[in-house]
C-alpha cells in the first residue's frame, strides 16, 4: 500500500484563497503571499472546527484531550476495517485523544443503510458496539448483515426503526455534511483521517498514527510550507 501523505489541513483551501486574492486586486507578490497565508490559516481553522465538532457525529470524547482525530470511513471499505483495531488501540493507549466518526458511504446502498443505522444506534448508546460489529463483518454489506451486526451489538431493533424515522432529517443531514466536508478536503476515497490540523488521505499503521498524533500535539495550528 502506498504510504499516506500527511498534509496540513490549511493546504486544502489554497485554491479557494488564491481565487479570493486574485479577485481582490492585490498585485504586490509579498502582500499577496501574506494575505493568502492568513486567509488560508483562518479558513483551515474554521473548516477544522466544523469537522471536529458536530453534536450528531458519534464521538469518543475524552476529558482533557489535546488532539482530535476524525475518521472518514465506509463500512464496505476493506482498509477502513483494517484501520478499526488501529484506532481502538490508539484510543486505549492515549487518553488525550478524542475520536470522531464521520460516515462517508461511497460504496453504494448498503453503505448508506449501514451509515444511517450506525448514527441511529447512537440514540440508544449503541454506536460503539454496532460500529465494532460492522467493522468485523466481512464482505458485502446488506440489510441482512446490518441486522445481524445490530443483534450482535445488542441494539433494540424496534427502537432503532423508530429513531430512524423520528431523526431521519438529522441523520440525512449529518451524512450530507460528511460528504461535503470530504469534497472540501479533496478526498477521493476512504479511509481518511484528520489528526488535529493534519490530513491523512489513506490507511495508516499504528506507528504512523502515533507519529501523526505527536505531530499534531507539537504543532496544533500547522500551516503548509
Amino acid at each position: 500500500m502506498k504510504r499516506p501523505t500527511i498534509l496540513a489541513l490549511a493546504a486544502v483551501v489554497l485554491l479557494l484563497v488564491g481565487i479570493m486574492v486574485g479577485r481582490s486586486g492585490v498585485i504586490d507578490p509579498a502582500e499577496a503571499q501574506t494575505s493568502s497565508a492568513t486567509a488560508r490559516a483562518a479558513e483551515g481553522a474554521r473548516l477544522r472546527k466544523q469537522i471536529q465538532n458536530d453534536p450528531l457525529a458519534p464521538t469518543v470524547a475524552r476529558k482533557g484531550a489535546d488532539v482530535t482525530l476524525v475518521m472518514f470511513s465506509d463500512y464496505q471499505c476493506p482498509y477502513c476495517r483494517k484501520m478499526h483495531p488501529v484506532l481502538e488501540q490508539l484510543v486505549r493507549e492515549d487518553p488525550k485523544v478524542t475520536l470522531v466518526y464521520r460516515d462517508w458511504p461511497i460504496f453504494g446502498p448498503g453503505s448508506v443503510e449501514a451509515a444511517k443505522v450506525a448514527t441511529a444506534a447512537k440514540y440508544q448508546g449503541k454506536h460503539a458496539a454496532f460500529n465494532d460489529a460492522m467493522m468485523h463483518t466481512p464482505g458485502k454489506v446488506t440489510s441482512q448483515t446490518i441486522r445481524a451486526a445490530a443483534t450482535k451489538a445488542g441494539v433494540d431493533w424496534a427502537r432503532l426503526q423508530a429513531d430512524l424515522k423520528t431523526h431521519a432529517g438529522d441523520i440525512d443531514g449529518l451524512i450530507d455534511r460528511n460528504g461535503r466536508y470530504a469534497a472540501m478536503m479533496g478526498l477521493t476515497g476512504t479511509p481518511a483521517l484528520l489528526v488535529g490540523p493534519y490530513l491523512v488521505p489513506g490507511a495508516m499503521e499504528l506507528a504512523g498514527l502515533r507519529k501523526a498524533v505527536a505531530l499534531a500535539r507539537s504543532n496544533p495550528n500547522a500551516l503548509p510550507k
